[in-house]
Order: structure tokens, then C-alpha cells, then sequence
């Protein structure tokens, strides 16, 4: 899994943060949201799921890289 965040879109709100501290970071200087393991283990799944869920500006996205290119 892979996890993105859209900087355009985030607006410093840090519930990605209270969710899943180990992949994400509040970065004070630039009110946005920095993403510490683009690639975090699957264990970590529950908790990126619920950070990308809360995300008031959808700004998180998850790529399984099970997307169809057929």
C-alpha cells in the first residue's frame, strides 16, 4: 500500500496525526500534513484506512496497487 497526501488540499487539521502517528506528522512551519512512510506496513492498514476515512479535506489517499490497467 501507498499513501499520498494532497498538499492543495490539506488545510492542517492533523486528524491523520491522532490516528496514525507513525505515518504522519504535522509539519507547524507549513500548516500541512507530511507524510513520514509513504509506504508503512500492512499492520499499520487499520490506522491509515481510519486517517484517510477522517481527513475533513480528503486529502489522504491509499493506493493498493490494485487498480486495473487493462
Amino acid at each position: 500500500m501507498r499513501v499520498t497526501a494532497d498538499l492543495d488540499l490539506c488545510q492542517g487539521h492533523a486528524m491523520c496525526v491522532v490516528e496514525a502517528p507513525d505515518v504522519f506528522a504535522y509539519d507547524k512551519a507549513e500548516n500541512k500534513v507530511r507524510v513520514l512512510d509513504e509506504r508503512p506496513d500492512e499492520s499499520r492498514r487499520a490506522a491509515v484506512l481510519d486517517a484517510v476515512r477522517y481527513c475533513p479535506t480528503g486529502a489522504l489517499s491509499l493506493d493498493d496497487g490494485t487498480e486495473n490497467t487493462a
